[in-house]
């Protein structure tokens, strides 16, 4: 065992920067440490445990023949490497960007977004959103601030970041929020058949960032800004609104009050 052990310990050791950071690592004096390299002799049981368990290897694995060791740790990365490949949100992430219509690099650009506040009901909340390819992939920041009650001109800023599909006819955006981390939101939209896009309407499902956290879902208006935009200014915009202010126009109002239960579905017509 003392040759394989030795010819073993230093594959492993070859993976590291040096011995030394190993022997820190798994708390064994360095000078010992080296006798065991040299085939000088064999660590104690309790020794053999913690560089075992250390390196991921088995007791008995340390005494095979250096050829097999080395196949075997070969066979060991490969495993390794095709799991973090094939986890279930890589493989459904994967599937659908396969799926997802070319049509959604057509949607890229900046957004007003307008839909029924969930922490403020009776408000409209206007955010700022950003669609943009990055490598294959369709993403998007989503800004939006709340006025905070009682504080002259004071915000609370929330920022969302997520992924969007195109999956027959239907476009599929899901974030969360990023700053707090206790949030995800799915919005579906009716994507726009039309060579120019203006305003698409769909639903938003989320929960309030209020203290009953509720489960909500309202209607949902995005607002068509254009490849390239002054981001200041347009930021200067996203707040609550009331549905009487001016800044809400007679087709975002309507569009926002179309959603109805039928059946016990929260639907929206085209």
């Amino acid at each position: 065992m003392c040759e394989s052990l030795s010819v073993n310990l230093k594959l492993l050791c070859s993976h590291y920067r040096s011995v030394a950071e190993v022997c820190r690592k798994i708390r064994i004096n360095r000078g010992q440490f080296n006798k065991y390299l040299c085939g000088k002799s064999v660590p104690t049981p309790f020794n053999l445990k913690r560089i075992c368990d250390f390196f991921g290897v088995d007791e008995f694995e340390l005494a095979l023949p250096a050829e097999k060791f080395s196949a075997l740790l070969c066979m060991k990365s490969s495993n390794c490497h095709s799991t973090e490949k094939a986890t279930p949100s890589r493989i459904m992430h994967d599937h659908l960007r396969q799926e997802s219509s070319p049509e959604l690099k057509t949607h890229v650009g900046y957004y007003y977004e307008y839909y029924n506040a969930m922490t403020d009901p009776g408000s409209i909340l206007c955010s700022l959103v950003h669609v943009r390819e990055d490598g294959e992939d369709i993403v998007y920041e989503r800004n939006e601030r709340l006025q905070i009650a009682g504080e002259e001109a004071g915000f609370e800023q929330y920022r969302y970041l997520g992924v969007a599909y195109y999956l027959r006819d239907r476009l599929f955006f899901i974030d969360y929020e990023s700053l707090t981390s206790n949030e995800i939101s799915q919005t579906i939209l009716i994507p726009s058949f039309k060579s120019c896009i203006t305003r698409l309407n769909g639903l938003k499902m989320g929960v309030s960032a209020a203290d009953h956290r509720a489960p909500s879902c309202s209607r949902v208006v995005w607002e068509y800004l254009g490849q390239e935009i002054n981001r200041v200014e347009a930021y200067r915009r996203v707040r609550l609104y009331k549905p009487d202010d001016c800044t809400i126009d007679d087709d975002l109002r309507s569009r926002l009050a179309q959603a109805h239960v039928v059946d016990g579905l929260f639907v929206i017509a085209q």
